[in-house]
C-alpha cells in the first residue's frame, strides 16, 4: 500500500504550507505547517519512496496564459452553488509560471498524470481541492466557513472549525486513527482555546493538508468513486464523486456539522491528560479571554 501525503501548498513562497502523511495502513503519522521550500523538503524526506501518492491543493498543470482552466469551469458548474468553486489559475500570475506545485513534484520525480496507477511503484501527485471535497464527503449543503476571511468573527470561525473537525473524525477518523493521534488532540485543543483568529489560522493549513492526505488515501483505495474534472493536458482537479445534497442557504452553513460540545467537554476531549484542576484552570482562562 502507498504512503499518502497531503499538501496544502501556498501558491507563493511566502505563504504557509500544510503537510500531512499517512502510513501504508492509512494512519496519520505526521502533520505540520511550514513556510520555506527547505522546510517542506525536510518534512517530506523521511516519507518519500516509489509508492508515494501526494494529493496537492494547488494548481499543478497550468498551460493557459490567461483566464481559467476548463477543469475550474467544469467544477464550478457543480460546486459554485455550494460556495466551493475554484479560483482561476493561469500563467499571467508569476507564482504559476511555472506552478509551484509542478516544480515541487518534478523535484521529487512525481508524475502529474492522474492516469498513472497509484501505489504501484511510480510516485504520483494529483491536484485536489478541499472545499468541494468536504461538501461531497461530509454531505454538506454549503462549504463550511472556517477560513479567516473579513467579516467572520472568532466565535463563528470556531463553530465552523468545530464542525469541520467533527466531520473529519466521523468520516476519516477511523482510517486516520485520529482518536489515538497526539497531534490531532493538540489541534483540537488549539481550536477550543483560541483567543484570536490568528490562532485558528495557524492550524488551518495543517487541517487542510490532513483532508488532502485523506483524499490521497481515497485515490488509492476507492478510485472508482473519485471524479477527475479536466485532464492532464489542460489541467485537472480530483474530487470525491458522491451524491450531493441540495445547496443550503449561507446562514445554515456553519450549522452543517455535529452539535458543538461545551467548552469543558471540548477541552477534555482534546487534552485527556489534564487533571480536573488543570482542566478547570484552562476553561476559566478561555472564558476570561472571551469577555
Amino acid at each position: 500500500m502507498a504512503t499518502c501525503i497531503g499538501i496544502d501548498l501556498a501558491w507563493g513562497a511566502r505563504g504557509r504550507t500544510g503537510l500531512a502523511v499517512l502510513d501504508a495502513a492509512g494512519r496519520l503519522v505526521a502533520s505540520t505547517s511550514v513556510i520555506t521550500d527547505s522546510d517542506v523538503d525536510a518534512f517530506l524526506a523521511p516519507h518519500l519512496g516509489p509508492d508515494v501518492v501526494a494529493a496537492i491543493d494547488a494548481p499543478l498543470v497550468v498551460p493557459n496564459a490567461a483566464g481559467s482552466r476548463p477543469c475550474e469551469r467544469q467544477l464550478g458548474d457543480v460546486y459554485r452553488a455550494y460556495d466551493a468553486g475554484a479560483h482561476p489559475a493561469n500563467r499571467s500570475r508569476a507564482y504559476l509560471d511555472p506552478p509551484r506545485g509542478a516544480v515541487l513534484a518534478e523535484r521529487r520525480g512525481w508524475a502529474l498524470d492522474p492516469q498513472v496507477a497509484a501505489g504501484c511503484g511510480s510516485p504520483v501527485a494529483v491536484e485536489v481541492y478541499p472545499h468541494p471535497a468536504t461538501v461531497a464527503l461530509f454531505g454538506l449543503g454549503r462549504v463550511l466557513p472556517y477560513k479567516a476571511k473579513p467579516g467572520r468573527d472568532l466565535d463563528s470561525l470556531r463553530t465552523a472549525f468545530d464542525a469541520l473537525l467533527g466531520h473529519l473524525e466521523r468520516v476519516a477518523g477511523p482510517t486516520l486513527r485520529l482518536d489515538t493521534s497526539q497531534r490531532w488532540a493538540q489541534i483540537r485543543l488549539a481550536v477550543a482555546t483560541a483567543r484570536r483568529k490568528s490562532e485558528l489560522r495557524v492550524v488551518e493549513d495543517e487541517v487542510d493538508a490532513i483532508v488532502c492526505a485523506f483524499l490521497a488515501w481515497l485515490w488509492v483505495t476507492d478510485r472508482e468513486r473519485m471524479r477527475v474534472f479536466g485532464d492532464v493536458e489542460t489541467g485537472y482537479i480530483v474530487v470525491p464523486d458522491r451524491e450531493l445534497v441540495p445547496p443550503a442557504s449561507r446562514s445554515a452553513s456553519a450549522r452543517s456539522g455535529p452539535a458543538r460540545p461545551g467548552l469543558r467537554e471540548a477541552i477534555a476531549e482534546a487534552a485527556p491528560s489534564l487533571t480536573g484542576a488543570e482542566l478547570d484552570r484552562v476553561v476559566q482562562a478561555v472564558r476570561r479571554s472571551r469577555r
